[in-house]
C-alpha cells in the first residue's frame, strides 16, 4: 500500500526541503514510490493553478531545476525560479511533470507533481457483462477514473494507484462449512477495466473511490449495484473413514489405503447457485470409467472389493453452464490375506493371563476379509470358543475361566474382498497362566473341567 502524508510536514530529502505554496485548504499529498523508480517523492496537488514549489538548500549554492517527462527534458533556463538566501522557488508548477533539483555535488532530488484536477473521478452507473458468469465478471462503468500517469527518472511510464474499491460478499470454504465473507478489491484506475472472479453468493456491489478524495475528506464517488444473482458454483467436500471399531478419521485429498471392508461417509457442500450435484466413483483418475453415481450430497459407502477407486463430487447450476468439482479421493482396498508369510501361517502358541500382558490373546493376522468364522475345540472335540469378527480373538477362557494348559485346535473359514476363499485348521498350545489367577497356577493344572 502506498503511504500518504501531508507535504506541509517537513519533507526531508538528501538535498534539502520541499514545500508548496498557494495550495489552499487541500493539503498536498505525498506518495513514496518504489525505490526502483528513482523518484524520491510523488506529490498530488488538488489543483496546480497558482501553485508554486520551494526547495530549501542545505548550502548557500543556488539549486538547478530541470523538468522532465517520459520523452523530454526541459532546459533549466526555461523554468522561472526565484533565489532568496538558501531557498529556491518555482513560481508556477508545471503539472504532471517530473523535477530534478541539483545543488552542487550533492545527490539530486527527484520528484513528480500530479495535478489531480486533470484526472477527476466521476461515477454515474455500472452494469455487469454476463458473458462468462462462471469464471469472470466484467463491469461496464459509466463515468471517469482515468489512470494517473507518471514516469521514472529513466522515462519509463508508470501509473499511480488511485485505490478505487469494489466491495461485495462471496463464500469462502472453511474446513467443513461455507462462510459468507466480505471482499474489497482495489483498482488503480477505471480505464484499465474491472474484472473479478464471480462471487459464490447473491450480493450487492459497491464501487467507490478514490484514496485521494478520501485523504482530502471529500465524499467519495460511489455507485451501488443493488442485487446480483450469482450463477457461479463451488463445492467443498469431506470424507470420514469409519474403522472396524467405529472410530472416525477425517481423510484428506489423496491416497487412503485400507483393508476391506472400508467404510467411508462422503459429504458434499454446495454453494448457493447449485441445482445439480453428484458423487462419482471411478476406476481411473480421469473418471472415464465411472462405475457408481449418487445424485445427492451425502453418501455412506462401504468398499468390499479389492482395488483402487477414485471418488469426487461435482456440482452445476440450473442449466449446467457452470460446473465445479471437489477433491478427488483415492481409495485403495488391499488384496485379501489370512495369516502371515507365503503360507498364511496362524499363531500356534500363547499364554493367556501372562504377567507381561504380551501374547495373552490368540489373534489372527488378516487383510480385506469380508467374511470370517473361527471355531476353537479342545482335544476331545468340544467347542470352547468361536468368533466372527477377525479383529477379535480368544483370551483362553471358557465360560469366563481360564482353561487348562495343553493343546487346542482351531478351524477358520474366510472370504476375501477379492473373492479368495480361505479354510485353515491347526493347533494352539497354551503354555502357562498368570500365577494366582482364579482356578490356575503357574505351569497349568487346576483349570476348568468340561
Amino acid at each position: 500500500m502506498i503511504s500518504l502524508m501531508a507535504a506541509a510536514l517537513a519533507l526531508l530529502s538528501a538535498s534539502g526541503q520541499v514545500e508548496f505554496t498557494g495550495v489552499g485548504d487541500k493539503t498536498v499529498i505525498e506518495v513514496t514510490p518504489e525505490r526502483t523508480t528513482g523518484l524520491d517523492k510523488i506529490y498530488v496537488v488538488y489543483d496546480t493553478q497558482g501553485v508554486g514549489m520551494t526547495f530549501t538548500s542545505s548550502s548557500d549554492e543556488r539549486p538547478t531545476w530541470t523538468c522532465f517527462d517520459s520523452q523530454t527534458w526541459v532546459d533549466p533556463d526555461t523554468l522561472t525560479t526565484i533565489w532568496n538566501g538558501n531557498t529556491s522557488t518555482l513560481t508556477q508548477v508545471v503539472p504532471n511533470k517530473g523535477y530534478k533539483i541539483e545543488v552542487g555535488t550533492e545527490s539530486p532530488f527527484y520528484c513528480w507533481v500530479v495535478n489531480y484536477a486533470d484526472f477527476p473521478l466521476e461515477l454515474n452507473d455500472m452494469s455487469i457483462n454476463n458473458e462468462a458468469p462462471c469464471s469472470l465478471l466484467t463491469f461496464n462503468v459509466d463515468g471517469h477514473g482515468d489512470a494517473i500517469p507518471y514516469c521514472t527518472i529513466n522515462g519509463i511510464p508508470q501509473v499511480l494507484d488511485r485505490e478505487i474499491e469494489l466491495s461485495y460478499n462471496t463464500l469462502e470454504w472453511n474446513d467443513s462449512i461455507w462462510i459468507e465473507t466480505p471482499v474489497v478489491e482495489s483498482f488503480a484506475a477505471l480505464d484499465q477495466g474491472i474484472e473479478i472472479t464471480p462471487p459464490l453468493c447473491n450480493t450487492q456491489f459497491k464501487l467507490s473511490g478514490d484514496c485521494f478524495l478520501e485523504f482530502w475528506d471529500i465524499e467519495k464517488e460511489t455507485i451501488i449495484y443493488e442485487y446480483y444473482k450469482t450463477q457461479a458454483v463451488g463445492c467443498g467436500t469431506t470424507a470420514v473413514l469409519i474403522d472396524h471399531h467405529g472410530e472416525e478419521e477425517k481423510l484428506e485429498e489423496g491416497l487412503s489405503a485400507g483393508s476391506a471392508p472400508v467404510h467411508i461417509v462422503f459429504t458434499g457442500y454446495p454453494t448457493d447457485a447449485v441445482v445439480y450435484r453428484k458423487w462419482e466413483f471411478a476406476t481411473d483418475s480421469e473418471f472415464q470409467d465411472v462405475v457408481l453415481q449418487f445424485n445427492q450430497d451425502d453418501v455412506d459407502y462401504t468398499f468390499d472389493d479389492a482395488g483402487t477407486y477414485y471418488v469426487r463430487y461435482m456440482v452445476a447450476n440450473f442449466d449446467g453452464s457452470c460446473e465445479a468439482y471437489g477433491n478427488v479421493y483415492t481409495i485403495t482396498v488391499s488384496e485379501s490375506q489370512l495369516g502371515v508369510g507365503p503360507k498364511g501361517e496362524l499363531p500356534n502358541v500363547f499364554s493367556p493371563g501372562s504377567t507381561e500382558g504380551v501374547n495373552d490373546i490368540w489373534r489372527v493376522s488378516y487383510k480385506s476379509l469380508v467374511e470370517f468364522h473361527c471355531w476353537i475345540f479342545n482335544r476331545w472335540g468340544n467347542l470352547v470358543y468361536e468368533f466372527t469378527d477377525p479383529d477379535g480373538g480368544w483370551d483362553g477362557t471358557y465360560h469366563g475361566k481360564l482353561v487348562d494348559t495343553g493343546v487346542y485346535y482351531y478351524v477358520v473359514t474366510a472370504l476375501g474382498s477379492d473373492g479368495v476363499k480361505y479354510k485353515k485348521r491347526g493347533d494352539i498350545t497354551i503354555l502357562r497362566y498368570k500365577k494366582g489367577a482364579a482356578g490356575t497356577s503357574d505351569g497349568g493344572g487346576g483349570g476348568t473341567e468340561y
